[in-house]
């Protein structure tokens, strides 16, 4: 059988430590599927291509982390949902730009996205 380098053994025994020590997670923080941590992630990166790689994907990371923290998936999917629809064009889109609900529900996902991106240092 073959053994890991004691090194790594060392680093995963530090690392899980560190984990352990961490704030314990509740539900809300672990809701949302990887897949679409991931999205928000390049999506952020996109938006914000004057950064380094490395840097934007850590800055992108933690606004995800954030928006996570404060919303459930369901209601980023609502309200992100809401958000990109604004842009169809003629009557579909009318109806969400008309809509007074889903313009209040549209406000907040954008103030929570500029919050979670000042707090990740996301420069728009």
């Amino acid at each position: 059988m073959h053994r890991p380098p004691a090194s790594l053994v060392l680093f995963t025994a530090v690392f899980a430590g560190l984990l352990a020590g961490a704030a314990p997670a509740t539900a809300r923080d672990n809701d949302f599927p990887t897949v679409d941590r991931v999205l928000y992630v390049q999506e952020c990166m996109r938006s914000h291509p004057g950064g380094g790689h490395y840097e934007m994907v850590n800055k992108c990371a933690c606004a995800q982390e954030h928006l996570a923290a404060e919303i459930s998936f369901d209601d980023y999917v609502n309200m992100s949902t809401a958000a990109n629809a604004t842009t169809i064009s003629g009557e579909r889109g009318g109806y969400i730009r008309d809509n007074e609900p889903l313009q209040d529900l549209i406000k907040r996902y954008r103030a929570l996205q500029t919050r979670v991106k000042k707090a990740c240092f996301v420069i728009p």
